[in-house]
C-alpha cells in the first residue's frame, strides 16, 4: 500500500516562511504515514502576483519569483527538510544560460532529485514571465513511476496521455489555480473555475486510469484568489480525499498494483486506443485556422 498526501497552502515571496510551511506539512505527512507528498506550483518563492490577458503586463521584474537553480541552496534546503519523504514541489527554475526562467517542478527526497519538469502550456500571458518547456517524461521513484505537470497543463488531455503511455502510475498536477477573474462566485467552491479545476482532475485520472494527485495554492497572493481543492483521485475518477477550499492536507492510502489490475482487467483505455485514426491530433495547424477557432 502507498499513502499519498496533497497540500493546499499559501506560498509567497518569503522563502523562510515557505520553508516553515513545507516543514509543517512534511511533519503532518509523516504523522499520517505519507509516502508521497505533493506541494503546489511555485511553493518555493510564490507564483506571479497577477495574470495579464491580451498583452497586458503580467509582472514587473522586481515582483517576479526568485529564480532557482536545481543545484542551488533552495532545493538543498527543501531536501534537508523532507528527508526520506518523497515530494513533488514547484518553483521558478533558472536555466543554465543564467537568463531564461521556467515554471518548473521536481520530484525529490533528501538524497536525490528523481526528475524535473518545465511547464509546457502557458495561460493568459504567462509567457511574458516564463519560457516554455518542451516535453513530458515519467520518473522512477521509490513510490512508483511518477509524471509531473503544472496547472493549465491539466486542460490538455494529450499532456497526461503522453505520460500514461510512458507507464506513469501516479501523475502529480501542481497548481496555482485561481478563481475566475470576472463574475466570481461569492462561494469560491461554486466558482466556475473551481468547477473546471475539479472536473479536469477527475477526467484526466479516468482518461488514463492513473492515480492523480492535484495540489493547489490556497488563500490570496497579489490579485489572485486561489481555490485550494487539493485532492487524490483514483483511476476511476473518484475523489478519495480533498481539502475543498481550505488550506490543509488531503491523505489517501492506495493499492497501486491492485487497483490497476482491477480497473484495467476489463476496459483498459490505453490498450483500446486507435492511434491510426488520431492523425489530426499532432498536425501543426495554420495560424489562420487558429485565429478562426479563437473567434468562433
Amino acid at each position: 500500500m502507498t499513502t499519498i498526501g496533497s497540500v493546499a497552502a499559501n506560498f509567497t515571496r518569503d522563502l523562510e516562511e515557505n520553508y516553515r510551511t513545507i516543514a509543517r506539512y512534511a511533519e503532518l505527512a509523516r504523522e499520517s504515514g505519507v509516502d508521497f507528498l505533493v506541494f503546489p506550483e511555485a511553493a518555493i518563492g510564490g507564483y506571479l502576483s497577477s495574470l495579464g490577458n491580451h498583452g497586458d503586463t503580467v509582472s514587473t521584474a522586481g515582483s517576479l519569483p526568485p529564480a532557482i537553480r536545481l543545484d542551488g541552496p533552495e532545493i538543498a534546503r527543501v531536501q534537508e527538510i523532507v528527508g526520506d519523504l518523497v515530494v513533488a514541489i514547484g518553483f521558478c527554475e533558472l536555466d543554465d544560460d543564467g537568463v531564461s526562467r521556467y515554471n518548473a517542478a521536481a520530484v525529490l527526497d533528501g538524497h536525490r532529485v528523481y526528475g524535473t519538469y518545465r511547464k509546457v502550456h502557458q495561460p493568459l500571458g504567462e509567457n511574458m514571465s516564463y519560457a516554455s518547456g518542451g516535453d513530458y517524461r515519467v520518473f522512477d521513484t521509490p513510490v512508483g513511476r511518477v509524471g509531473l505537470q503544472i496547472c493549465y497543463d491539466k486542460a490538455f488531455p494529450e499532456a497526461a496521455r503522453v505520460m500514461a503511455l510512458q507507464g506513469a502510475e501516479i501523475i502529480a498536477s501542481l497548481s496555482a489555480w485561481p478563481a475566475a477573474r470576472t463574475a466570481t462566485a461569492a462561494n469560491l467552491q461554486e466558482d466556475r473555475w473551481t468547477y473546471r479545476f475539479n472536473l479536469f482532475d477527475s477526467a484526466r485520472a479516468l482518461d488514463n486510469q492513473v492515480f492523480w494527485v492535484a495540489s493547489n495554492q490556497a488563500g490570496t497572493f497579489g490579485s489572485l484568489r486561489y481555490v485550494g481543492n487539493a485532492k487524490i483521485v483514483d483511476p476511476g475518477g473518484n475523489v478519495l480525499a480533498t481539502t475543498t477550499l481550505d488550506e490543509g492536507l488531503a491523505v489517501a492510502e492506495v493499492d497501486v498494483a491492485g487497483t490497476f489490475a482491477a480497473m484495467r482487467a476489463g476496459m483498459f483505455h490505453l490498450r483500446d486506443r486507435r492511434p491510426d485514426v488520431y492523425g489530426s491530433l499532432v498536425e501543426v495547424s495554420d495560424p489562420a485556422d487558429e485565429r478562426t477557432l479563437a473567434s468562433a
